[in-house]
């Protein structure tokens, strides 16, 4: 395990675009596991589920279903829309955060083209009837479940960066549920709720993430009063 403070796990612990061929270890994973699932979810009902997807075969064939989906996006992107319009009418933002937003889609072409490349792909996956969404009748998209998956998706990312392991985030492949299920054989009242491209990385590990400052997305009281840095003195 590594002897890194939680501070430098969290502050480094970024979207890897580029790995090594080398496998990860089956140890290194089950004790990231070991320890991602002590995340909280609702109830306790454990409704996680994780697909260590390891044979090349499928991880190509993962990379064949992740690629068009990731080019239909950066289509608008390069467009220069800052949003897209659904299907089912529901407006999504495709605009960059990025400091330097060429080499971001630069890096992010890289990685759609060898998705089925990576070492390893993690599919999350969850009984969404083991969920507690409190949000169904409100109108807007639901988002509440999500607290019951995404806790430990984070942990096993955080765990498998203590051990020098680095991960890329990503929802996109799930837009092809339904192939991803049958290829996998995931049981048909589970869910994808997210994939995990991992292994060790190319790059070293990044020393300084770009985010958004305390002050902009932490409020006192209400929305709007920020949070600022005189409350560590």
């Amino acid at each position: 395990m590594s002897s890194l403070e939680l501070g430098a796990i969290m502050r480094t612990q970024h979207a890897c675009r580029y790995f090594r061929t080398d496998p990860v270890p089956d140890s290194v994973l089950y004790d990231a596991i070991e320890m991602a699932r002590f995340a909280p979810n609702g109830g306790n009902r454990n409704a996680v589920r994780f697909v260590l997807v390891k044979d090349a075969v499928r991880r190509r064939e993962l990379g064949a279903l992740y690629l068009p989906l990731w080019r239909q996006v950066t289509a608008a992107v390069r467009s220069g829309a800052a949003s897209v319009t659904t299907e089912s009418g529901h407006v999504r933002s495709v605009a960059l955060g990025f400091s330097n937003p060429a080499k971001a889609m630069a890096d992010g072409d890289q990685f759609a083209e060898h998705f089925g490349e990576h070492p390893l792909i993690i599919v999350v996956c969850v009984d969404i009837a083991e969920t507690h969404p409190t949000d169904t009748e409100l109108e807007r998209l639901s988002i509440v479940g999500g607290a019951s998956v995404y806790p430990m998706a984070q942990n096993l990312c955080l765990a498998l960066r203590a051990q020098g392991v680095a991960s890329s985030f990503t929802t996109l492949l799930v837009a092809a549920e339904s192939e991803v299920k049958r290829l996998l054989e995931i049981p048909e009242h589970f869910s994808t709720a997210c994939h995990i491209a991992a292994g060790y990385p190319l790059k070293p590990f990044p020393t300084k993430l770009r985010r958004s400052a305390v002050e902009e997305i932490a409020f006192v009281d209400r929305f709007g009063d920020a949070f600022t840095a005189e409350a560590r003195r």
